[in-house]
């Protein structure tokens, strides 16, 4: 494909935040009621974790939200300016104008939303033992309105697009958007792509993610959100490999294409689902020692996933890329990367 092809071939939908990264201590864990290998929506408990982070550790600001993380890996692996495009609220504020900055340098052509009133959304990243736990303060990216979709130069990143992007941690803010972009998807046989991203999406937005789910060709998650999936829909089985299959075979609204279940489980398998049968297809090793954190390793699998789809790839090849991008990424703090892959 010549690069002109890939000119806003991917849309990416979602939460723009800061993140606020530090290695804590269990202490500190205990104190804020946070667990490892989860993500949460900030309670008014969790509010002045923030300060006390940045005062007791050594603390890193790193633009981040699922989201964009995933769309800025797939521009990386791309290497094709402003192949990727990325929507989402920011404040009026350092820290939105910072995030523009960090998009627009990693070559994501990114239109924000901004909100006059309230600051930019921040995510408190914990990490203890290489686990990482999310603990998201919207702010606001949770101020999204569907209106700044629909004006013309917005929405013209929906036309031009040919695959979507959308974590599930933005069915919280604008379930409307969702709608216009899964059903222009379906209706002109583009591609349709969302992240179960966490427990609580799945038991307490079961609802809306219902309504989303027949417009997925791809689903992505990890084992934990897959057994959550699992028990909230009285499947009754903790079996990922069962809940893949099943997760892939529920109703679709086009019949344009399969629904392909994607799982990773950290260090194990990642577990692809389609047509009935599962595959397995280990993911790198990597010692210990090297492990930094893994904030970010999930959104970069899908990153890597997005950049060999879009080019027409075949499923393994996905699976091989996002491998790539997630194993480069928990070697650094955050969803961070070098200036260019080594993938080939």
């Amino acid at each position: 494909m010549a690069s002109s092809d890939f000119d806003g071939i991917l849309l990416g939908m979602g939460n723009p935040l800061l993140d606020v990264s530090a290695v804590v201590d269990q202490d500190f864990l205990n104190k804020y009621e946070i667990t490892l290998n989860n993500a949460i929506l900030a309670e008014d408990k969790h509010l002045p974790m923030y300060d006390e982070m940045s005062e007791k550790f050594s603390v890193e600001y790193i633009a981040g939200g699922a989201t964009q993380n995933s769309i800025k890996v797939a521009q990386w692996m791309l290497q094709t300016p402003g192949a990727t495009s990325y929507m989402g609220s920011i404040g009026k504020d350092k820290y939105g104008e910072a995030m523009k900055k960090d998009a627009t340098a990693a070559g994501v052509n990114v239109h924000y939303y901004e909100d006059e009133s309230t600051p930019t959304g921040t995510c408190g990243v914990c990490v203890l033992g290489g686990e990482r736990s999310l603990i998201a303060n919207l702010s606001a990216a949770n101020c999204y309105k569907v209106e700044h979709l629909k004006k013309p130069e917005n929405w013209a990143l929906v036309e031009k697009a040919k695959f979507y992007y959308i974590a599930g941690f933005f069915l919280t803010v604008s379930p409307e958007s969702i709608q216009l972009v899964r059903e222009h998807a379906a209706a002109n046989n583009k591609v349709f792509t969302m992240n179960l991203s966490a427990p609580f999406i799945c038991e307490f937005f079961k609802d809306v993610q219902e309504k989303c789910l027949p417009y997925m060709d791809y689903i992505f998650g990890n084992e934990t959100e897959a057994r959550t999936f699992s028990r909230v829909h009285g499947w009754e089985t903790d079996d990922v490999e069962q809940i893949a299959i099943k997760m892939s075979q529920l109703p679709k609204a086009s019949g344009t294409y399969k629904r392909t279940t994607v799982i990773t489980q950290g260090a194990d398998p990642v577990v692809v689902a389609e047509d009935g049968k599962v595959k397995k297809y280990p993911v790198i090793p990597l010692p210990k020692e090297n492990l930094v954190d893994t904030n970010g390793a999930g959104d970069a699998f899908v990153g890597g996933f997005l950049s060999q789809l879009v080019q027409g790839k075949g499923i393994e090849e996905c699976v091989r890329a996002g491998c790539y991008a997630s194993n480069v990424v928990i070697q650094r703090s955050g969803c961070t990367y070098p200036e260019k892959p080594d993938f080939n």
